[in-house]
């Protein structure tokens, strides 16, 4: 344990580094925005690509894997959400208390940490968990508050949300890795060397972003952040373990990875869609806040743990 934590120690050394920053208005917000797209769009988007151009699609797709994840988050968002349709909630908000509960920070976060601490091998997963991610909560978010709001789900709610999944920088690198990848061409040396040097920029870049995005967030309506972070850094790995281990056994280097994956604190993706929405900001900021915090001690706690698969 002590070990792992020492290995998990400088990543978020570089979180608490942009948080100083942060905090202490060197670099202001709007700076901050900067860099989280230039990481987003550009750094994160190529470490992506080459991942996915060096493998096949067969090596990240296993449908069992992805039934295993899909189990234990959905049974994480039904109890966040029953837990907040029994204070009294409306839809949309329990739609975003949800999204804390299951969705972590595994674009910027978890695939620089994992790939480097659990080795390459992790790639593959890590991106499928990232998909699903995206795709099937990411969507169902937008579903959820758009229909709540409209009284009923249209086709233009389904266009919208097909057409923020073709926007997304991350689909479409994965996607495009995997199609070079499929036509069996080598990458030329002059394109891999671009894509290795703007993908290294990826990890102390959305580090430093994550840390600096924190100062701005507020740690207010403690009780339910405390309640989220509980939810996403503590039941959403049990239940992916339980899943993957138990209901339906998955490769155990592929569990491990997944379930590290599942510890991860809440997505800062979540605060813009809360924000974008109107719906409960300060919440979900606090539990970013919270969950991030606490993660530094429960994350080691279980990448040490599946370290002995």
């Amino acid at each position: 344990m002590a070990q792992i934590f020492l290995q998990t120690l400088p990543f978020f050394a570089l979180i608490g580094l942009g948080y100083l920053a942060g905090v202490t208005r060197f670099f202001p917000e709007e700076a901050t925005a900067w860099l989280t797209k230039f990481v987003f769009y550009f750094a994160l988007s190529a470490m992506l690509f080459r991942f996915s151009a060096n493998l096949s699609f067969t090596e990240i797709f296993d449908l069992r894997f992805v039934t295993a994840y899909l189990w234990g988050t959905a049974l994480i968002y039904g109890i966040a959400t029953g837990v907040a349709f029994l204070r009294g909630l409306s839809t949309e908000e329990a739609a975003v208390e949800a999204q804390c509960a299951v969705i972590g920070n595994v674009g910027f976060l978890g695939i620089p940490m994992l790939v480097m601490l659990l080795g390459e091998a992790a790639i593959a997963p890590v991106m499928l968990v990232l998909a699903v991610d995206l795709i099937v909560f990411g969507s169902l978010i937008v579903i959820l508050i758009t229909g709540a709001r409209d009284g009923r789900v249209s086709i233009k709610i389904l266009r919208t949300v097909g057409l923020g999944l073709l926007k997304n920088p991350m689909i479409v690198s994965i996607s495009l890795g995997l199609a070079w990848s499929s036509l069996a061409i080598p990458i030329p040396d002059p394109l891999n060397d671009f894509v290795s040097i703007l993908g290294a920029a990826a990890t102390p870049g959305a580090l430093f972003a994550i840390g600096a995005s924190l100062a701005s967030k507020s740690a207010e309506r403690l009780t339910t952040a405390g309640w989220l972070s509980f939810c996403k850094l503590v039941l959403h790995p049990v239940a992916v373990a339980f899943a993957a281990l138990v209901l339906f056994p998955v490769d155990l280097y592929a569990a491990g990875v997944m379930i590290a994956a599942a510890a991860l604190p809440v997505a800062g993706n979540v605060y813009i869609l809360a924000q974008h929405y109107g719906v409960a900001p300060h919440r979900v900021s606090a539990s970013i806040l919270i969950s991030t915090g606490f993660s530094i001690i429960t994350v080691s706690a279980v990448i040490a743990w599946v370290s002995a698969f």
